[in-house]
């Protein structure tokens, strides 16, 4: 899988190397567990998939993570991003709308030894302001705009990295916060679900 990466350009080693040591077919039911490493997209329930190896380095390439960022994700699914993300920094934060999903996830990273993700359920949108401002936000599910709060719990200087659009596609985005405004990169079409809470313009 690692070696596919390199050759789809993903090039940042740490997400690599990250994505080399988690067990990605410990995030996915038995009846797919054989395609765990292919380049697709698996279900997880709820109507919810885990993203393909490769959109999933690809977000967190473009988030840049660094030993200590403050990241918080939203849209917890599987935890694989989360652990993934935590192998590069201890300081992760995920929050998902799903109870169960946010249950099922942190009981997976702790059988995995990977105890220092911190977990809630609540509205996406909403993110976790209680622990910001943070360094990196992913977002794993697509917004009409990038949600106000979210913008707020960057840290200037961090990147925001959010599915733009509806539909059957969305656009990637990395929205770098400076001087309290934020600039925006196109990075490419996904498909990802929708964000659930409504988004006040």
């Amino acid at each position: 899988m690692v070696a596919r990466l390199r050759k789809q350009k993903i090039t940042n080693e740490r997400v690599l190397q990250a994505m080399g040591r988690v067990p990605r077919h410990s995030f996915v039911s038995d009846t797919v567990r054989s395609r765990a490493y292919s380049d697709a997209e698996l279900p997880i329930g709820r109507g919810q998939v885990m993203c393909s190896p490769y959109v999933t380095a690809l977000m967190a390439q473009v988030l840049d993570p660094r030993p200590g960022s403050k990241i918080l994700e939203v849209g917890t699914g599987s935890g694989y991003l989360s652990a993934v993300l935590a192998e590069i920094t201890p300081n992760v934060y995920s929050v998902d709308v799903h109870t169960d999903l946010v249950h099922a996830a942190q009981a997976r990273l702790r059988s995995l030894h990977y105890s220092r993700v911190r977990f809630r359920s609540g509205a996406a949108c909403q993110g976790w302001q209680q622990n910001g401002p943070f360094d990196g936000i992913v977002v794993n599910c697509a917004a009409e705009v990038a949600p106000e709060p979210l913008i707020a719990q960057l840290r200037d200087g961090g990147r925001l990295v959010i599915p733009i659009g509806h539909g059957p596609e969305q656009t990637l985005n990395c929205m770098r916060k400076s001087g309290g405004r934020l600039r925006a990169e196109t990075i490419m079409s996904i498909r990802v679900t929708p964000m659930t809470c409504r988004i006040r313009r």
